[in-house]
């Protein structure tokens, strides 16, 4: 579940990169602020340093302005940064991609799916699932797919919060409940 706070910032980022003239593809937004996201998340020091309420807003902005640079990030998601270091916001980065992520999604028409399966899927069952989601949902489903061998066969996939259960595990409970009722 997303903090309201994220939800917040992520919708006005959305805002300013989905708005005409706005000189930023949605998508590179995306791209950009994941890899701030990883950066953040990888160096420690960095993370330290950015939360520290003892380092001054002007020198974390200083900081950022440096390692963002040879990224290539743009001025409207580094100045996006500059408000969250601003409003002591550093530790919402990762749920604010996701929020940005789940909006900018949205927003291009795209539904996010996950499938969970028994075992590895085909590139072609893959595919299959896809276009069956996007059938299901009625736009472009973006799909995630992971393994879960407790499933035992077959597949599990959820649309937002809307589950199809079609594994053998499922049928399992189903049929438990039955004879227990």
């Amino acid at each position: 579940m997303l903090s309201a706070v994220a939800s917040r910032y992520a919708r006005a980022l959305v805002d300013v990169v989905t708005e005409a003239g706005s000189g930023i593809d949605p998508q590179q937004a995306v791209v950009q602020l994941r890899q701030v996201a990883a950066m953040v998340e990888t160096s420690t020091d960095l993370r330290g340093a950015l939360l520290n309420p003892a380092v001054s807003p002007s020198r974390k902005r200083a900081v950022v302005s440096k390692l963002t640079a040879p990224l290539g990030i743009s001025n409207k998601i580094r100045n996006f940064l500059y408000v969250v270091i601003d409003h002591r916001r550093v530790h919402e980065i990762p749920s604010i991609v996701e929020a940005f992520e789940r909006f900018i999604d949205d927003h291009s028409g795209f539904v996010r799916a996950s499938v969970s399966s028994a075992k590895d899927l085909t590139d072609g069952q893959k595919a299959s699932l896809q276009a069956q989601l996007t059938r299901m949902a009625g736009r472009t489903a973006k799909v995630d797919f992971q393994t879960d061998p407790s499933l035992v066969a077959g597949v599990v996939a959820r649309i937002g919060s809307t589950v199809y259960d079609g594994s053998v595990r499922g049928q399992l409970e189903r049929l438990r409940a039955e004879l227990l009722s």
